[in-house]
């Protein structure tokens, strides 16, 4: 019996930690699309939402109206080559249960002649990725 205990003893200041959504943010028409589905999506879940930047532009909590979710932003790592590395490390590190992305129409060609950031979460995120594109005007 006192095993059992010491085992589970171990347990009492156990901790649930709040999952999070992550935001790729970009400044684009389709980051702030990205945005708005990501908030609707933390507020949904209830989970905190996580904002990495990538277009290099800094951008802080305040600048995100939460409205009930609680907001925080990672910054990359200025000497990093690959920002889109660094978010699918952070999406690890801190449990995301899901990563929101912008999109816009690109062409076939497009598409083969250069690579996206888009399109390198898509295909190398371990965790549910929603793409989200702008309203049409």
């Amino acid at each position: 019996m006192a095993y059992v205990a010491s085992r589970m003893s171990r347990f009492v200041n156990w901790k649930v930690s709040p999952m999070t959504v992550v935001l790729a943010h970009t400044t684009t028409p389709e980051g702030v699309a990205a945005q708005d589905a990501a908030l609707d999506e933390a507020r949904r879940r209830g989970e905190d939402l996580l904002v990495f930047p990538l277009s290099g532009q800094s951008v802080t909590a305040d600048e995100i109206s939460g409205d009930g979710v609680q907001v925080s932003v990672r910054l990359p790592d200025g000497r990093s080559r690959d920002v889109v590395g660094e978010l699918l490390d952070v999406a690890g590190e801190v449990g995301a249960t899901c990563i929101v992305i912008g999109l816009r129409h690109r062409t076939p060609v497009g598409k083969l002649l250069l690579g996206s950031a888009a399109q390198q979460i898509l295909l190398e995120a371990s965790v549910p990725v929603i793409a989200v594109k702008p309203a049409q005007s």
